[in-house]
Order: C-alpha cells, then structure tokens, then sequence
C-alpha cells in the first residue's frame, strides 16, 4: 500500500476511499455535521500518523474505531447541554445489547454502518432469496412467521434460506464487510 511509505500525495487516494465512511461513522455519534465535519478531519490526520505502524489485516475495523473514539472524545470534551444528555440517553438505551466492553455509541455507530452496508448487499440478492433473508435476518422473524407472510410452508422457508446462504458463499467475498 503506497500511501503506507509514501508521501502526503499518496494519501489523496486514501482519503477520497475512506473520507465518506468516516464521515458517517463519525456523524452516527454526534449528529452534527459541523462537528462531524471537523473530527473527520482529526481522524483524517490522526489514521495518517498511524498508517506505518498500521496492519492492514482488519482496516477497516481499525479506522471505525479510530472514528467512534475521537468522536465519542469529541462529545466528550464538549460542555454538555441538555439536547446533549438527552441524545446520550437514547444511545445508552440502544445499545444495551452492545458488544462486550465497548461504549454505546460506539456500538451503534457500528452497528448502523453494518446494517446498511448489509441491506445494500441484500438488494443483490435474487428476488426469490432477498424476501426470506430480509425477513429473518433484518426482521428477526421465525420461519413460522415467514412462512404465514408469504404463503410458503415453514420448511420451504428452511431450504429457501439455506439455498440463499449458500448463493452469499459463491457470490460475496469476506474482504466486503470487514
């Protein structure tokens, strides 16, 4: 990766890759854009410092929380104001069931960045495939429960979706959700 040894001109590419991705990551925390704006640019320069000592096996992981932390510090250090306390809140409530040892927010903001990049995946999915795994995966329904919804016999459900995991396994790489 040239932008590891070489120059700020390498970093250009960098930056228009990933810029946008931060940016949500970021914006997913404070819900501003003036703020997300300006901590993206920390993160931007703080990832720039970092990247020779980076590995790259789990970028992205890496750069999402870089992201969450400098924008979770960022809120942090910011005089708090009753909007404020009432947004964390609702964070804190969103992710009770957050991944062991990592705050709210930065649960959420990942959390949301999965779930897009997923349903963008979904689309892909054949029309057969894509009502199935959006119902159980996304909506956390029971083949029972699909199957009364689409008129299939539960054990059709079974078959359709293990038909469309196998579709994902010949059709996705692993390198596009990390």
């Amino acid at each position: 990766m040239a932008v590891r040894s070489g120059g700020a001109e390498h970093y250009r590419p960098f930056v228009q890759a990933y810029g946008p991705y931060i940016y949500r990551t970021v914006f997913a925390v404070l819900h501003s854009p003036h703020d997300a704006e300006d901590v993206t640019q920390e993160v931007l320069l703080q990832i720039y410092r970092s990247l020779p000592e980076c590995r790259l096996d789990g970028l992205k992981t890496w750069i999402t929380r870089i992201a969450v932390n400098r924008a979770i510090d960022f809120k942090r250090s910011r005089a708090r104001r009753p909007e404020e306390l009432a947004d964390e809140e609702q964070l804190s409530e969103a992710g009770q069931g957050a991944r062991a040892g990592m705050p709210a927010a930065e649960t959420v903001a990942i959390e949301q960045e999965d779930k897009r990049l997923l349903r963008g995946r979904i689309e892909t999915l054949p029309d057969n495939y894509r009502e199935v795994v959006t119902a159980f995966y996304m909506e956390d329904k029971s083949y029972e429960q699909i199957a009364a919804e689409t008129g299939l016999a539960p054990k059709s459900v079974e078959s359709r979706l293990y038909r469309a995991r196998s579709w994902m396994k010949r059709h996705w790489r692993k390198e596009d959700f990390e």
